[in-house]
Parts: C-alpha cells; structure tokens; sequence
C-alpha cells in the first residue's frame, strides 16, 4: 500500500470509483457494450470511453475525467438525494492516521524490555501463537528458520519445497520473511491481542516487540538482544531484517508511486503486453519474442509400491478418547480467550471467576454462549456448533472451574 503525503477521508456512506494504473480488472467475462468494443480509436459510451490503450494482461482501461482511467465502468447511476458525507477534520484524520513507516514517522514516545515482553507474551499471545512464538492452535509462526541466504540475497529458507516426506515448508516468519521491523510494532498495537485490539500501551507494544525480535536472533547495531535489552523508537529503527529486500517493486519513501510504475513499464516492455491468457499460459523471454523456458520433470517415478493412490478423500478422523468432546470443542473454538482472564472472559480453573457465572443460574449461562454476551460471538464463532454442543462445553468448563475435594 502506498503512503499517501495528502489524505482527504470522507465519513459516512458513499459510492467509490476506484482508480488504476496499468492493471485492469475482470472483463475477460462481459459481454456489456463497452467490453465488446473495439479498442483501438476511441469509442464513446455514455459518459466515458474505452482509449485505445491496454493495460499489461490485455484488459481495456476507461477514460474519466481530468485524464483519469480506471478499469471499471463509471457508475451512471443518479446520487441525487445521497448523502456523502463530510470532510474529516484534523483531529480525526490524526487519529486514524497512525501507521509506523520505516523511517520512524508514526512511531511514539515509549520503550520496553526484552524480559516485560517475554511476561506480556505469555499472558497475551502465547494462547494462540504457542510457547516463543512457535506457532500453534492455527495461528501462524512468529519465530523460526534459519535466515541465512543464498548467494543472491535470498532467505534460503524462503525456498523451502516439499518435495519428499519430511521436508520443511518455506518458513514465513518474523525473522526470515518479514522486511520491515517497524510494521511488526503498528500490527501489536492496532490489531493485536486479537479479542482486545488497541488494548496495549506504547510501552507495552515496544517490550511484546523487542521480544519477538529476540526470539528471532536479531541484532541492532551488532549487538544481541538479551533479557535486560530495552527497545524504544531510536532503536526500532536501526532494526534490518534478513528479508528487507526481498520484496518488490519497493514501494517505501516518496519514490514509492514512481518505483512501482517503472516496475510495472518494464515488465510490460519484458514480457510482453496487451495479451490477456487464460488458458496454457507461457511467458515469452526477456527480449519479449523468444518462448521461455518450461521446466519439466525429467524422471518421473511410476514403479511404485504400493501404487499412488487416486482417492481425495481425507482420512477417517480418530477420536481422542482421552478427552471428552466437550474439553474437545473447548480446545478448538473456546480456549483461544478463555484459557486465561486478558480476553476478559473468565479463565478455565479460575474458582472465585466461575462461582460467580454458575450463580447466574446455568440456563442462563448456556443461552449467552449460545446467543453471544458483551465481546464473546454466538457460540463462540463457531456457527456449526449445535446447542447439544455448547451445553457439553458449559458442563465441562464449569466442572473444570470447581473445587477439587
């Protein structure tokens, strides 16, 4: 996404004409007047024309006014009696506006230590990201992979291919996959913990991030991040990570707009375009004429015992009779926020917590979980989940929050 030096955000309901350069949108399919016609001289089709200009997969742009082109048709439809809005002031602009750039700008005032973040981790993020951000509950991987490269600069880890039993997948992670270190800290602090986003303080947010960097070797300035390490904005900033050029185009500083047009111009001029492929799609070479390369498997193993088999069918589910289904849902939709009190549910095994649910009376405890109470969903997100069910995972939850005598 781009960062724009001048920002004009609207409130209130309103209708958007997207604009786009070079990239055109899914016509292939439509059989409107203005899809069908010729593009080569212009051609005038209620308020807007099809320019004799083609986007780089072949799709016709659509001339606007004041020389803007978009990729789609211009809504025709009347706005009178419609409601646009207002223009936002200052205030609102600047609280919205808070993204962190790799320079720095957004950052805030605040630092924390490697050792807060590894006790802020635990009790907010180690329910879904697993112990030391190593992933876990269907959450992703935040630590991990060897960031050493190859010699072209790329994570070597990036590349992983399964390609027989027991081969890694490529490692996406903090330290091998993310380019950025700055984005790390506005993705804690605007969408993260995920029941309670925005919940952090500044402080809170630099030590959860100086962690993470932690647990995944990273230096500043050549020097390791121990437990008594404290991050603050300076520091943020010198962060590199073993993936910070590999993405493009680069999209970063007030060349971002202009670097990404290059890119796209000379990939236009490289491989060709104004040829839309649906269908056995191959790229010519560099020099745009002569047929790329395919690669194909050079040895293909057919004496196989016993022989592939053919059935997409996944594999009979084994049940884990040493749990019971309620604990079993419990761990698949509920756990996630109630494992402990930092969603602001009441924790499993928390006594004093759970006495106070149980003197609501169960029928009322069972049809908030089945409708959804204050920040908790009808049947905890899980809409398949029949009441039967949700009266198990009460019952067991409940049970698992008494007194043991």
């Amino acid at each position: 996404m781009f960062k724009l030096d001048r920002k004009l955000i609207i409130i209130g309901t309103a209708s958007f004409a997207t604009s786009v350069l070079l990239l055109s949108g899914c016509m292939g399919g439509s059989t409107s007047n203005s899809a069908s016609a010729t593009v080569g001289a212009p051609s005038t089709v209620g308020v807007y024309s099809i320019k004799n200009k083609t986007a780089i997969d072949g799709g016709v742009t659509y001339e606007r006014k004041h020389g803007i082109e978009t990729a789609y048709r211009y809504n025709e439809q009347s706005t009178k009696g419609v409601s646009f809005g207002r223009i936002a002031t200052a205030n609102e602009i600047k609280a919205w506006d808070i993204d962190a750039l790799p320079d720095g700008t957004g950052l805030p005032a605040g630092e924390g230590s490697v050792e807060e973040g590894d006790e802020l981790y635990e009790e907010q993020c180690a329910s879904c990201h697993g112990d030391f951000g190593g992933g876990g509950n269907g959450y992703p991987q935040l630590a991990g992979g060897n960031q050493d490269k190859d010699k072209n600069g790329i994570v070597i880890t990036l590349k992983n291919q399964r390609l027989e039993p027991g081969m890694d997948a490529p490692k996406r992670t903090i330290g091998t996959y993310w380019p950025k270190a700055t984005t790390l800290f506005t993705y804690i602090r605007d969408a993260m913990p995920y029941a309670t986003p925005k919940s952090l303080s500044n402080d809170e947010t630099y030590a959860i991030t100086a962690y993470l960097l932690a647990q995944n070797g990273v230096e500043i300035d050549g020097e390791e991040m121990d437990d008594e390490y404290v991050l603050n904005k300076e520091k943020l900033v010198k962060v590199v990570l073993a993936n910070n050029n590999g993405f493009y185009p680069n999209i970063d500083g007030s060349t971002g707009p202009a670097d990404v047009k290059a890119f796209f111009a000379d990939r236009a001029k490289n491989i060709g375009s104004g040829t839309r492929c649906m269908t056995d799609c191959k790229d010519p070479g560099m020099d745009g004429k002569t047929e790329a390369k395919v690669m194909k498997i050079g040895y293909e193993m057919k004496d196989v015992v016993p022989a592939y088999s053919t059935v997409r069918d996944l594999p009979p589910e084994v049940e884990d009779k040493s749990i019971s289904k309620g604990e079993k849902i419990y761990n698949e939709s509920c756990k996630v926020c109630h494992a402990t009190d930092k969603m602001g549910a009441p924790a499993v095994g928390d006594i004093e917590a759970w006495t106070e649910v149980r003197e609501k009376g169960f029928d009322m405890v069972l049809r908030n979980s089945i409708n959804g109470i204050g920040g908790m969903p009808a049947k905890g997100g899980n809409e398949d989940l029949l009441p039967s069910d949700i009266k198990l995972v009460v019952e067991w939850m409940i049970d698992s929050s008494k007194e043991k005598h």
